[in-house]
């Protein structure tokens, strides 16, 4: 046990607010556990816990294991990874999946060991590696918006329209954090400001069908969609099921007040859906409060310190975009995830990282966190030498120490 930790290598701080937040979230969800066994009649209390262990073990293990390849080999990784991730997102569309009274075509099967995995949280992480290697190839160079379509937008416009019918709210997300990753790695700002406009028409009319003719798209989530909106904007309007989730919630930090009410005390944990995920925060604040909820906050805020710190001192370009790319997701989930409890935004479905339950989107939260204690590595974060590389070639680009 002790050669492991001596093998733990990058940004100590990082390691440190990894492993404070995920053994703070074994009471939160201990806690709201209780709502899957005894409204939903879900297994055990003790059996969600161990399992929640488990699931934060293996992650642990990929963090491990993700931080200890050198930074330089996620170039080739992202070219063998993202012909994958398409081909999975495209498939989970054929795939009907029930998780905690949810059903949607988000997640498959890993055959033989039956876990549910959500492939658009891979397809994240995967195309943000992606984006960072293309805006590190063309950083010396004059690039046009034509150039770019093929290497840059086209897969970024795939990975989103094959997460969009099921899931809008990530692929927003994703699409905005590539926008932003752009910007920062220097992609002309006339095509990203032309992009950007093109995305908020072509937004407003996808909203005006959504809201006007939900029914020419398939399935019902146009319809969740609308709900969703409406009831963030015009409350009054909606329908009072839309708003029976979030009443709970402001229930649920009103109870807290400042310093709450206790572990393992809430009472609306057992009312409302979603409290071990998707709403966790609102149980957090019941039961530990607003300086529990404000502290919550204060680390995430210490780990997006941290990510930017590790990118700044980072020595090559591929490296800096590499850690901004995966790592801040990471924080911009939690606060959306917060914003949502607290009313600042429409109910997304994102979970509290590293505090909810869940599998796959520990898992991916993980890796993410791994490839930033990689680029932390000053042992691996060489300066970059030129080397003639076919970039294309994903067995070339492994090879080369670029």
């Amino acid at each position: 046990m002790l050669s492991v930790f001596k093998n733990l290598k990058g940004d100590k701080a990082i390691w440190g607010l990894v492993a404070l937040l995920a053994l703070f979230s074994f009471l939160p969800v201990y806690s709201a556990s209780t709502n899957l066994v005894y409204v939903n009649d879900d297994g055990t209390t003790i059996g969600h816990l161990v399992k929640h262990g488990v699931l934060l073990f293996l992650g642990f293990g990929i963090i491990y294991a993700v931080h200890r390849i050198p930074t330089h080999y996620f170039k080739g990784l992202s070219i063998i990874a993202l012909p994958i991730v398409l081909i999975l997102l495209a498939y989970t569309l054929t795939v009907e999946t029930k998780i905690g009274g949810v059903t949607a075509n988000r997640w498959i099967k890993i055959p033989f060991v039956g876990v549910n995995f959500q492939t658009s949280t891979l397809a994240s992480v995967v195309l943000m590696i992606w984006v960072a290697r293309y805006l590190t190839k063309i950083k010396d160079t004059v690039i046009t918006f034509k150039e770019s379509i093929l290497p840059l937008w086209l897969p970024t416009a795939l990975v989103v329209l094959l997460i969009l019918p099921e899931n809008f709210s990530t692929a927003a997300i994703i699409s905005l954090l590539v926008l932003i990753l752009c910007f920062l790695g220097g992609y002309p700002l006339k095509y990203l400001f032309s992009i950007l406009g093109a995305g908020l028409v072509l937004g407003a009319m996808f909203m005006f069908v959504v809201f006007k003719t939900p029914e020419v798209i398939p399935g019902q989530r146009a319809t969740t969609w609308k709900s969703r909106i409406e009831t963030f904007w015009s409350p009054e309007k909606a329908d009072k099921d839309d708003l029976h989730q979030l009443t709970l919630a402001k229930i649920a930090i009103a109870e807290g007040g400042v310093v709450g009410k206790g572990a393992g005390k809430s009472v609306i944990k057992n009312m409302l859906s979603q409290s071990t995920s998707d709403f966790i925060f609102a149980i957090i604040i019941e039961e530990y409060g607003l300086l529990g909820g404000g502290a919550l906050l204060f680390f995430y805020l210490l780990l997006l310190f941290r990510i930017v710190v590790v990118a700044n001192s980072a020595k090559t370009i591929f490296s800096k975009l590499l850690v901004i790319g995966v790592g801040l997701p990471i924080v911009f989930q939690a606060f959306i995830n917060m914003a949502v409890v607290v009313q600042l935004f429409p109910v997304t479905g994102q979970p509290l990282p590293l505090i909810s339950m869940g599998g796959t989107s520990i898992w991916m939260t993980c890796m993410a966190i791994g490839i930033v204690l990689s680029a932390s590595n000053k042992s691996e974060n060489l300066e970059e030498e030129s080397y003639d590389i076919d970039e294309t070639n994903p067995l070339e680009v492994l090879s080369g120490q670029l």
